[in-house]
């Protein structure tokens, strides 16, 4: 296999167990907590944070575990992604999320195909979304090597409770949500100011990313 067909596999596979962990997580935690979205939103949380561990120590190796259309986007302005493999990998994560949340329908034995309509729009969410996918690569550039793993799950952990939006933080989960009328969806039309949202936060993370570290280090 080659390694460009290494890394796409890596990113699509990581991508999916990622929108299962979320999707089936918010499924598992509404029916179990008897309307208690709290409680709901808690087992979420700690779900995401431990199955985000897991997958970016497990796919890192193959294909950096970007996971995230933004994420990529931003590798590739600095260098470290070939422009080449920025549209195949946002393809392989968007196709990845789709594929998720039709895996943790079929765990749950939800129908398959379904469209969300829990609607996400309002100036403060997006506000949340810009501020979740800022913080989010501040901590992807600046993490210490060999922490990024688990610096990365827990921002997203306490990104769920701190911003507004529950940090989705990435296109790609918020295509996948989508598609899944459950406790993590997200409205059709509420996604395209999402996405909006997330690329702007990610540019915005590089932005102080460089105004942080020395000339060299940018």
């Amino acid at each position: 296999m080659s390694r460009l067909a290494r890394h796409l596999l890596g990113e699509a596979l990581g991508t999916a167990l990622l929108l299962a962990v979320v999707i089936g997580s918010g499924i598992m935690g509404e029916r179990l907590c008897a309307g208690n979205v709290a409680v709901a939103l808690l087992a979420n949380t700690l779900a995401t944070v431990g199955g985000l561990y897991i997958l970016i120590e497990v796919f890192g190796p193959v294909s950096g575990a970007h996971f995230n259309p933004a994420v990529s986007l931003v590798m590739t302005l600095r260098g470290e992604l070939a422009a080449t493999w920025l549209l195949p990998c946002a393809l392989a994560q968007l196709a990845g999320s789709l594929l998720g949340a039709w895996l943790a329908h079929g765990m749950f034995d939800l129908p398959i195909l379904q469209f969300s309509s829990k609607v996400r729009s309002t100036p403060g969410l997006w506000l949340g979304e810009v501020v979740a996918t800022a913080g989010l690569l501040l901590v992807i550039l600046r993490a210490p090597a060999g922490k990024a793993s688990a610096m990365i799950a827990a921002y997203i952990g306490a990104a769920y409770w701190f911003t507004s939006s529950t940090s989705f933080a990435n296109p790609a989960a918020a295509f996948g949500r989508m598609f899944s009328d459950s406790f993590a969806g997200i409205a059709p039309a509420s996604v395209p100011a999402f996405v909006l949202c997330e690329v702007a936060g990610a540019l915005l993370g590089l932005a102080l990313h460089r105004m942080l570290s020395a000339p060299t280090d940018r």
